[in-house]
């Protein structure tokens, strides 16, 4: 059974943001996620494809131009899985940007920062956001610096809540190596260390 992590983790909040907004010269870093609904769980089950075709099969298929017996049938294939997973969220996700190595003289950090803050306000992105898997997929709307921010439930407020080891991100360039943080929860906000910080492990 797949259950979710009690909140949005630091990979999915980054997944977000970039729906919206991404080009190879900046990296989302993800500074704090504010809870603003208490965590609920509930039980589904769904339908899902048993297996899928493999890689080299489909490469042997484009090789010989054929694709006789290249053929996967939900009907004959499906399995239902259960899953326990959150319902009724809310959560403020703020994070900042930088540039990375390949950046070139057009780019700067307004110019992104502009890009973003247009397509948010507008609703616009390249892909439908989602809250971890495509199946969950996200609203968003930008949270303006002169405004409030949105209030956190008054269950969470004065609490302090250890979360347990989390999903920070993916090291994509040290062979896709998972990289975990221990998520603390105080009033509905949690800290989220640097990528590269001692308490990331991996």
């Amino acid at each position: 059974e797949r259950v979710s992590y009690d909140v949005i983790t630091p990979s999915a909040a980054r997944g977000i943001l970039e729906a919206i907004h991404w080009k190879p010269a900046i990296v989302w870093i993800i500074d704090r996620i504010h809870v603003l609904k208490p965590i609920r769980f509930e039980s589904i089950r769904r339908n899902e494809v048993g297996n899928k075709l493999s890689a080299a099969s489909v490469t042997k298929a484009m090789k010989a131009g054929r694709t006789d017996g290249l053929i996967s049938l939900i009907e004959e294939d499906r399995q239902q899985r259960a899953a326990t997973v959150l319902r009724d969220v809310g959560y403020v996700i703020e994070a900042h940007f930088e540039l990375t190595r390949h950046a070139d003289e057009t780019d700067n950090t307004g110019k992104h920062l502009d890009i973003f803050n247009r397509r948010a306000r507008k609703g616009q992105c390249f892909h439908t956001p989602c809250l971890g898997v495509r199946e969950f997929p996200a609203a968003f709307s930008l949270v303006e610096s002169d405004d409030a921010m949105p209030a956190v439930d008054a269950a969470l407020a004065g609490e302090r809540c250890d979360l347990g080891w989390m999903l920070h991100d993916i090291d994509f360039a040290n062979d896709m190596t998972p990289k975990f943080f221990r998520a603390c929860m105080v009033d509905g906000v949690i800290d989220v260390p640097p990528f590269a910080a001692e308490e990331v492990k991996g």
